[in-house]
């Protein structure tokens, strides 16, 4: 094998060394890249194999040999499919036409193949692969949070590039890439407005030009754009979860803390400018645009923070450093809410952790050293304002304590330390524990939801403070995170609950949508005095349900959610009587929203949804029957999608929704039921692939029928578009079912 590389290595350099009868390097690069190229395209998979180092090594040497050629003749090649989709791309009028594909399917999966045959393959970080990678990483991003909500072949190539390029960079540039995924950061390049990621044909990806939106689906888009940013945030905690090791996610962490502290001084500046009246409507206009970005910008941090402390691990600090700039970020937080005049009983409980952290390091957890003292010193100016303006004297009393013991390297610690570290190490020692203030009954439930943010935040934090250089030594009487949750599980009170169901009904929309928060975050956490009442907090969902406001419904669409997960076998027959035809009791909008709940908890399930197959398939069924053509549509799409979750393994129901589905797009009077019904179909075929010819044996002729009469007959190009490409889909089955591909065995028979 060794050899084998030595030569490979060896012909790569023969090939980049410029021969003599060439006129100048770059037409030697200009005639010799493209081959290089080439050498990563061959169909037979034996050959590409063979070749691959060879063209790899050869990429990589012309890269290190002339960086500036490599860029034009190899680089700008590779990336074009990524850079014709940029935001900062300019898109030709001829291509913006709704539809138009900007980039193949067969561009895009080719370049995906070829940079990570480069990158990750070639594994050499040089400045100019680097450099000519960063400004496509947000469509990278983007097309890997895609390849998340269905099965493809680049999810992992995607994953692998972000995580090669993540671990390669700069701190710096790597902190401002995830900026950028993140949505914090509009500036860092991404896709362009026009574009969006489309399943193609043969199953892979291609990006199209978007179709417009009219002003009637304006709900809809604010409904898409939530949840896209939804996911791109818990795809991004997906891949952060990767990076703890390198101190990459700890990094970010305490970057998102930071920038929580900046935006909410932002904002109050903003507060103290000059009256409205001094101000002309464009100027007020203006600023209140720059209000709701601030605002905006503060909900993406705390949802990110949010994602970060549920999926990260201990292991997210990987050193001193970072755990003093997490402590140094808390305390600016704490010092900036006292300037604001907003101190709470949440940044009491906060500040008392983190003060906590540095006593469990203070107290032996840690083997220290000088140079981690020169770091910890960076706290002392924060602990002396804590001392002095912080109005709580258990706290003030904490600060000096640590400041004297930080200053005299340890020589010197009080009983107020020990104590603390205990506290934080949650070892049972009730005087140990830093008392709490008293809170007001308006900001009680929101309190308790955050301490259990806090909760998971020391608990991920005190097991890395037993480091002796960079080495993680978990200390003695720390409890994994998920002992501390089922230990801490009936740490709210009848009293907390009474207020937080009390709150899911004020008519103030942020105080009612963060009781549907703190209650469905209980559930997720199975407290038991949550568990005990499930069916009143069934019914307190439900009836936001039907709330106008976005965030209201939304969350308790999550509750529901949540509840099901627990006890699907009590909640979800009573989801289905919501939803069903028969019993008419919520608007349609409101059943619209129960569907989604449905969708929700199937894909919660899992493999546990076929034991729901047939309640659900038939409460879908008998929807498609429905008055109303947006409920019929909806149970077509929710039915199709349950089809994917079961892995198309439908049993003998599969004959009751194929008659559906063919009266449907033969009858229905809506053209969105008609087109829901073909998509149906053409999931069923492509999902089914070689077995359609045993499952959908009897009505496989019918099938074919009703899509060449959709394909004749149909007025809507869409649905015959739709039907179209399923009727290609059954010409591939049946040509390989009569026609199946040829093999060449080999067999070997061992003679008696």
């Amino acid at each position: 094998m060794a050899a084998d590389w030595k030569k490979c290595d060896l012909i790569a350099k023969i090939l980049a060394t410029c021969p003599q009868q060439s006129l100048s390097p770059e037409s030697y690069y200009k005639d010799i890249c493209p081959q290089v190229l080439d050498l990563f395209h061959f169909q037979d998979k034996l050959t590409a194999r063979q070749f691959q180092r060879v063209a790899t090594t050869t990429f990589i040497t012309l890269s290190r040999e002339r960086p500036q050629l490599a860029a034009k003749y190899l680089l700008q090649p590779v990336l074009a499919p990524l850079h014709r989709c940029l935001n900062t791309a300019e898109i030709p009028e001829s291509y913006r036409v709704p539809g138009t594909i900007l980039v193949t399917e067969e561009e895009l999966c080719g370049c995906i193949e070829d940079v990570f045959k480069v990158y990750v393959v070639g594994n050499e970080p040089l400045t100019v692969l680097m450099d000519s990678l960063l400004p496509v990483l947000g469509v990278l991003f983007l097309l890997y949070c895609f390849t998340k909500q269905s099965v493809s072949h680049i999810r992992s190539l995607c994953q692998e590039i972000l995580l090669w390029i993540l671990g390669k960079l700069e701190r710096k540039k790597a902190i401002a890439s995830l900026k950028g995924f993140a949505g914090l950061d509009k500036a860092v390049p991404s896709l362009h407005s026009l574009c969006q990621f489309r399943v193609a044909t043969q199953g892979g990806i291609m990006i199209t030009i978007k179709e417009a939106i009219s002003d009637e689906d304006e709900d809809e888009t604010l409904y898409q754009k939530v949840s896209s940013e939804q996911d791109r945030v818990e795809h991004l905690g997906d891949l952060l979860s990767l990076c703890q090791e390198c101190g990459l996610a700890g990094d970010f962490f305490i970057f998102c803390l930071k920038e929580l502290t900046h935006v909410a001084m932002e904002n109050e500046a903003e507060l103290k400018t000059k009256p409205f009246s001094s101000k002309s409507l464009l100027e007020l206009e203006q600023r209140q645009t720059l209000l709701v970005e601030g605002q905006e910008q503060k909900l993406l941090v705390l949802q990110l923070m949010a994602v970060l402390c549920k999926r990260m691990s201990e292991q997210i600090f990987t050193n001193i450093t970072q755990v003093v700039e997490f402590v140094a970020a808390t305390l600016q937080r704490a010092c900036a809410s006292l300037a604001h005049q907003a101190e709470s009983t949440v940044e009491s409980q906060t500040l008392s952790m983190s003060m906590g952290l540095v006593a469990v390091i203070l107290g032996g957890a840690v083997q220290l050293k000088s140079s981690d003292f020169a770091v910890l010193k960076q706290l002392l100016p924060l602990l002396e304002k804590v001392s002095n303006t912080y109005p709580d004297p258990v706290i003030q009393e904490l600060a000096v304590d640590l400041r004297i013991t930080i200053s005299t390297h340890g020589a010197f610690a009080t009983e107020a330390i020990s104590k603390a570290a205990q506290s934080t190490l949650n070892k049972e020692d009730p005087e140990g524990k830093i008392e709490e203030p008293q809170q007001s009954s308006h900001e009680r439930h929101t309190d308790v939801a955050h301490s259990h943010l806090e909760q998971q935040q020391s608990h991920g934090i005190a097991p890395q403070t037993g480091l002796q250089s960079d080495a993680p030594v978990t200390p003695q009487g720390v409890n994994e995170p998920s002992t501390a949750t089922s230990q801490k599980s009936g740490s709210i009170t009848t009293e907390q609950l009474q207020e937080v169901i009390l709150s899911a009904y004020d008519p103030q929309i942020p105080t009612r949508a963060a009781a549907l928060r703190t209650l469905s975050h209980w559930i997720e956490q199975r407290e038991a005095k949550a568990l005990e009442m499930q069916e009143k907090l069934l019914k307190i969902f439900l009836e936001n349900l039907e709330h106008e406001d976005t965030f209201v419904y939304l969350s308790a669409i999550q509750g529901v959610a949540l509840l099901s997960d627990v006890y699907p076998e009590k909640i979800l027959p009573d989801l289905l009587a919501q939803y069903d035809s028969s019993k008419d009791k919520l608007r349609p909008e409101t059943r619209m929203k129960v569907g989604e709940v449905l969708m929700r908890i199937v894909r919660m399930l899992g493999d546990m949804v076929s034991k729901y197959r047939e309640p659900l398939i038939h409460t879908f069924l008998r929807g498609v029957g429905d008055p109303d053509g947006a409920h019929r549509a909806s149970s077509l799409a929710n039915l199709g999608e349950l089809c994917q979750r079961l892995d198309f393994l439908l049993g003998s129901m599969v004959h009751e929704i194929t008659a559906c589905l063919i009266a449907v797009a033969k009858t229905d009077s809506e053209v969105q039921v008609r087109r829901a019904a073909i998509h149906v179909i053409v999931l069923l075929l492509r999902g089914l692939s070689q077995k359609a010819t045993e499952v959908l044996s009897d009505v496989l002729k019918d099938l074919y029928h009703l899509l060449k009469h959709v394909v004749c007959l149909e007025p809507d190009d869409v649905a015959k578009l739709h039907a179209q490409l399923a009727l290609e889909e059954l010409d591939d089955i049946m040509k390989n079912f009569l026609f199946p591909p040829q093999k060449l065995e080999k067999k070997i028979v061992v003679l008696p």
